[in-house]
């Protein structure tokens, strides 16, 4: 055994364009309008190819920048690609990998005041400049991710029509009840240091030298509320849907997160889903998030549907599941 030291011959080449974003400029948090945009291109890459091109979306917490980096015990997404091209799992592709990190930790994918414009980053900005930059064929655009990336997958796909002709979500964020819900006493409890005070819990978390895992997951929840719930009238923006002291939830900003939830969403949005060519599905039996329970949900309510998509369950978590990548890639770049 080696390591990691038989790769493919033909390997293909990240480049790093640097983009300076209208959507995001003056957003509220102050994040970095100008960004580095990293995108695969693959071995004997050529413009007049007219390649398709997919749009990989990084779960929360990460962004594109996370997926190009070395890992020790798996392949990086450049790696992976590499390997599936060259073994004719699927033909070459132009990757973009956005990166949309914010002070919240990430986003959604979705256009909230309270986060940012950046639906309109991704699908205006960055999409328009890689197919001039590297001339991919805008009849043959995929999006794909997990976790948040697999929720942006899902709601883009949903909410712009024709924008993608196929689109794979792995553990994609779905059935707030069961995802979100669960988890707001544990937020609670991480705020209760800062009496419930947000920009404070925000500071804290932002100055502290070892982040503590249920801090990380109150900074989750205020993302998920700037997203879903913006209030202009809040200090911040935005505000939690459950009441700090007694975590009792407020149900007219409930109402307003469940608007959101791709279960709600599929009402109005299935006739966008009915146009892609393909739209798939996976989640493992063992996600600790709950996901599988929307999952399940969304899978039955399609078929009452009659939007055509493949749904998969498989042996995992909610983390470590880069490898169905090998599964979604070649079935994306087969509709594309």
């Amino acid at each position: 055994m080696t390591i990691r030291s038989l790769r493919p011959l033909a390997r293909g080449q990240v480049v790093r364009l640097r983009f300076s974003s209208q959507a995001l400029a003056n957003n509220p948090w102050g994040d970095p309008a100008e960004r580095e945009v990293p995108v695969y291109l693959p071995a004997g890459f050529s413009p007049s190819l007219k390649l398709p091109l997919m749009v990989s979306l990084a779960g929360y917490t990460s962004s594109g920048l996370a997926q190009v980096n070395w890992r020790g015990f798996e392949e990086s997404l450049p790696e992976r690609l590499d390997r599936l091209i060259a073994s004719a799992a699927m033909g070459p592709v132009v990757v973009l990998m956005p990166d949309c990190f914010t002070t919240l930790g990430g986003n959604q994918y979705i256009n909230s005041p309270a986060v940012g414009a950046y639906a309109d980053y991704v699908l205006d900005e960055l999409i328009g400049l890689v197919e001039a930059e590297f001339a991919t064929d805008p009849a043959r655009r995929a999006v794909f991710g997990k976790s948040s990336g697999g929720y942006g997958a899902m709601v883009l796909a949903m909410r712009y029509p024709g924008r993608f002709a196929a689109a794979a979500s792995h553990a994609g964020d779905v059935g707030f009840e069961t995802l979100f819900k669960p988890a707001f006493p544990a937020v609670a409890t991480a705020l209760r240091e800062c009496q419930g005070d947000l920009a404070r819990f925000l500071k804290k978390f932002w100055n502290a030298k070892k982040i503590a895992s249920a801090d990380l997951g109150a900074l989750m929840m205020c993302g998920m509320a700037a997203s879903f719930d913006p209030d202009p009238s809040q200090s911040l923006g935005f505000c939690l849907p459950f009441d700090l002291n007694t975590c009792q939830v407020d149900q007219a900003r409930w109402r307003n997160w469940l608007e959101h939830d791709p279960l709600v969403m599929l009402e109005r949005h299935s006739k966008a889903l009915k146009t892609l060519r393909k739209f798939y599905l996976d989640v493992g039996t063992r996600d600790e998030y709950h996901t599988q329970y929307g999952s399940r949900l969304l899978h039955a309510r399609l078929d009452i549907l009659g939007v055509d998509h493949h749904f998969e369950e498989f042996d995992g978590t909610h983390s470590g599941i880069d490898h169905r990548l090998d599964v979604s890639l070649p079935t994306l770049y087969a509709a594309l």
